[in-house]
């Protein structure tokens, strides 16, 4: 049983006549009693009464329509979706991030939506450990990192760059240094996030290499609250400057470099180095590498 022959023997049934069915279908009236006659001997049943007039339907016609016709839309319907995602209305793009890579990502997103109003983006808060897995084991169309990951199979692209601050209170002692060292930064009450990452043991490993523990007295399972706790003195914070941009610039926070932990990172965009990539993936590709363009 074929679509087409379901949409022959659903025109037969609209319009009560094989020749009036012929000619709306441009076919000619053998082809379509055939057509119908394949149906009939494929469901060893009867379709139509062709001892009456106007093409009346039997028992077995009439419970074939209803199906016909839920097969006919169903298939209207999975055409109409093929088109919608080709013109990105049902386009849909997942990335991969913690938390912190998410401010270097939002402009690549703004400028893809200009483009692409339509497409979905879905943005999962995913530990950077787990980024790559889940790009090369396709549940991500692409993933954020910040350091270069050892699973092969991947291309990148850069779309930014960050370094790592300490952010204080405008009222704490440090808030009018520029720089401190190591050890001065080892004295402090530390706010740190909840999430182990690849940053924060590079900090820890430095830290122990020049004998300069770190005083992590708080954690928190959200950037939004250790700048917040950072803002009422709770204590100071080591974290990429492009998360803090806006209470930076209210100075609500103040920013100190800390001498050998500033550690400069390149944030990139990771995707499979081979398979297919659906269209608005690929629309998202471009947005980035414009992006790149303009860092150039």
């Amino acid at each position: 049983m074929n679509l087409a022959e379901l949409q022959t023997f659903l025109t037969v049934a609209s319009e009560r006549s094989f020749s009036r069915a012929a000619a709306k279908l441009h076919r000619t009236q053998p082809a379509v009693s055939q057509a119908v006659r394949r149906l009939e001997e494929e469901l060893d049943e009867r379709l139509f009464d062709r001892t009456s007039k106007g093409g009346r339907l039997t028992e077995a016609g009439r419970i074939l329509l209803d199906y016909a016709r839920r097969l006919t839309e169903l298939r209207d319907e999975a055409e109409n979706a093929v088109r919608e995602l080709q013109d990105f209305r049902r386009g849909r793009v997942t990335i991969g991030a913690n938390e912190a890579a998410v401010h270097v990502l939002l402009p690549i997103v703004s400028h893809f939506r200009d483009a692409h109003p339509d497409a979905q983006v879905e943005v999962r808060r995913i530990p950077a450990r787990q980024v790559a897995n889940e790009v090369i084991n396709g549940a991500l169309d692409f993933g954020v990192l910040t350091f270069d990951p050892a699973e092969r199979g991947l291309n990148s692209v850069a779309i930014g760059a960050d370094e790592l601050v300490l952010l204080t209170s405008p009222d704490h002692p440090l808030a009018t240094r520029k720089e401190i060292s190591m050890e001065e930064f080892g004295r402090q009450t530390v706010i740190a996030h909840n999430d182990p990452s690849p940053a924060r043991e590079r900090v820890l490993r430095l830290s122990e290499q020049r004998h300069a523990p770190i005083n992590i007295q708080m954690s928190f399972p959200s950037l939004d609250g250790i700048k917040r706790a950072v803002e009422m003195g709770l204590g100071v914070a080591l974290l990429p400057r492009r998360c803090a941009l806006t209470e930076i610039s209210r100075q609500q926070v103040a920013v100190v470099k800390v001498s050998q932990l500033r550690l400069p990172r390149q944030v990139r965009l990771v995707y499979r180095r081979s398979g297919e990539f659906s269209r608005a993936a690929a629309a998202f590709l471009d947005s980035a590498k414009q992006a790149t363009r303009k860092l150039d």
